[in-house]
Parts: C-alpha cells; structure tokens; sequence
C-alpha cells in the first residue's frame, strides 16, 4: 500500500474504546523496537492518532433496493459484522473508496475475509441499486482518527506507548486491524466536564498534515510506536515498577488538560486486581484542581502515566461512569508485554 494512496484518506473521528478515549509514518507501519524497559520517560500528553485498517471492516449489513426489490448480497454471501475484507478477486483492498469502485464490474466478486483470526474465501454477487451503483449491502470503515495520551517514552529506542488499551471500532467493538498509522501533535483546546451517568471529554485539535512518528501495533493493552524524538517529555526517566511492587495508597498521575501542559495530579490507588487484562488498578482522583477541572477521569486521559514511590506503575484506561472521579488502570509491566509486538 503506497503512502501516496494513504495521503488521500481522511481518517473518520473516533473516541478510543473503554468508555475513555475519544492514529502514519503513511505506507509501512513502524517496526517494533525492543524496549530499554528498566527505566521509561512518563510523558502524559495529548497526542492526535490516526489508524487506517488493513482492509476494510465490515460495521453492518444491509438491505439494498433494486429494480427488483429488496435484496441483501452480504449477508446472503455469508459477510459478517467484525470480518475484515482484505481483498477482493485477488486485488488487495485499499480503502473504502476503492473497494466501492472493485464492485463496479457487476460481477461475482470473490473476497478475501479474515474471521476472528481465520482465514476464508466469499463468493458475492453485488446487485444494482436504484440509484444506478453496484452495491454489497454492507457498511463498511478503513480509518479513525482522534486523541488519547502518550503513557512513556523510551529514548534509547525512539518507542513509545500509549492509551493502555487498543483501538476498536466504535460500532462492532473489536479491536481494529492496524494497516498503517502516525501520531501528531495535539493541544488541549476544551474541558467536557464529567458527571455522573455523563462522561467527559478532551476537545482537542491536531494538524493531520504533520506526522511525528508512526505506529506499529494496536493491542488490547495499548497502542505503541516510535518517534525520533518527543518534543513533549520533560521529566526524567523513572525506573518502571514490578507488579509485586504496586501498592495502594497515594499515587499520582500526569496529564494534559488544557493547552499543552501536563501537570501532576493525586490520586488513589484503591485496589490492586488479581487481572490479566487492562483493569488491573483501581484508582480514585482525590486531586481538587482536577476534579474542578474535568470532574474526575474524561475521554482522552486514557494513558496517563501513574507515578507512585518514584516509579511508573501503570496507565489510565477507564472511567466509573456513574462515578467520574473513579475509573481503573493497567499495570505498566502488562502494557510493555505487548510493547514488542
């Protein structure tokens, strides 16, 4: 896929999965790198992502109308919703846009589909709508775009991570192919305050035309990449914490809510959880600047590096959403296991 294809997409916005959230080096995603991971620069600032899929993402299907009536060619062809179509008559698929015009021939169209980590062949007959187009009877998205927080950054290798949990789709919730992605600069330009049933929300803007760095993976613990440099660190790298070594107690977290500065806030971790996915910490923001601020976690603080006894423990991913100041964490030890991707 060429980075000149890539340039002509604009990415769809998207908030980031796990009720917090809301990413190109264009062509080739980063490669990964291996983490010098005894010592990390916690970061805590914005930072704008966009992620194009390898594909396209099947969201949902649907009837079309023809001359002779209603007929559905997806769902009749066997394309589910979360099936990733990677090609179609052995022409890879590039985007949204292009996949359209493949369907133009009218023909028997014959897709490559990756299925919860299978792989298989459809044969679908696309029908022509009444609007004079041939169609699949299919919703389909190849691109996201929006903010989240940059947990570390490692410079002896140019990686860094961020979120604490992946990219998935915001219609069928499953985590999003990565084909390529890039992350840019992002400054906080408003506060959605949270409450309780409401949650909150960063308003932030980012320039999609100027890449900082790209990304290589997109995991259930996290996004990760590589930049030649982060012109947004400040601090100085901190030893990174040992799960036995997480206590409850007072801790703190950095992050970006206004403009471009990152600030230290306190919080509470109230429980360590006995749990392999990203909901290993308990945490309550006890800091009162913050809770006047956003009222407690809000979409966009996922990532926020949590700082206790001189160390980085883990990240930001979730907030309570009948209780704003409260939300969970992941440990860094389980975020970097996946950091090498």
């Amino acid at each position: 896929m060429t980075g000149q294809k890539r340039k002509r997409r604009q990415a769809a916005a998207f908030f980031l999965s796990g009720l917090l959230c809301a990413a190109s080096l264009l062509g080739r995603p980063a490669q990964a790198a291996v983490l010098e991971a005894d010592r990390l620069v916690p970061v805590g600032h914005t930072i704008g992502i966009k992620l194009f899929a390898e594909g396209v993402v099947v969201i949902g299907l649907a009837e079309v109308e023809t001359g002779s009536g209603v007929l559905s060619p997806g769902a009749e062809c066997g394309l589910q919703v979360g099936d990733v179509i990677e090609a179609a008559n052995g022409k890879e698929v590039e985007s949204s846009e292009q996949f359209a015009a493949l369907l133009q021939c009218g023909g028997r169209v014959d897709l490559d589909v990756s299925r919860n980590g299978r792989e298989l062949t459809l044969a679908a007959q696309p029908v022509l709508g009444t609007d004079g187009t041939w169609r699949l009877g299919a919703w389909i998205r190849d691109s996201m775009a929006g903010i989240g927080t940059v947990t570390f950054y490692d410079p002896a290798t140019g990686s860094f991570g961020a979120l604490g949990h992946g990219i998935t789709d915001t219609d069928t919730g499953l985590l999003m192919p990565l084909g390529d992605g890039s992350v840019m600069h992002a400054s906080v330009k408003a506060v959605k305050r949270g409450s309780a049933g409401e949650p909150g929300e960063l308003k932030g803007s980012f320039d999609l035309a100027h890449d900082l760095g790209g990304l290589y993976a997109n995991t259930e613990q996290g996004v990760f990449g590589t930049m030649e440099s982060c012109g947004f660190t400040e601090g100085s790298a901190l030893p990174v914490a040992k799960a036995g070594e997480v206590r409850t107690g007072p801790a703190a977290i950095l992050s970006n809510v206004s403009g471009d500065r990152v600030e230290s806030y306190s919080i509470e971790i109230v429980r360590v959880l006995d749990s392999a996915g990203v909901q290993n910490l308990l945490v309550q923001v006890t800091d009162p600047a913050l809770i006047e601020q956003t009222g407690g976690i809000v979409q966009g603080m996922s990532g926020s590096p949590i700082i206790q006894d001189g160390k980085i423990v883990g990240a930001v991913t979730h907030v309570m959403v009948n209780e704003p100041t409260k939300g969970y964490g992941i440990l860094i030890e389980n975020m970097l296991a996946q950091a090498g991707q």
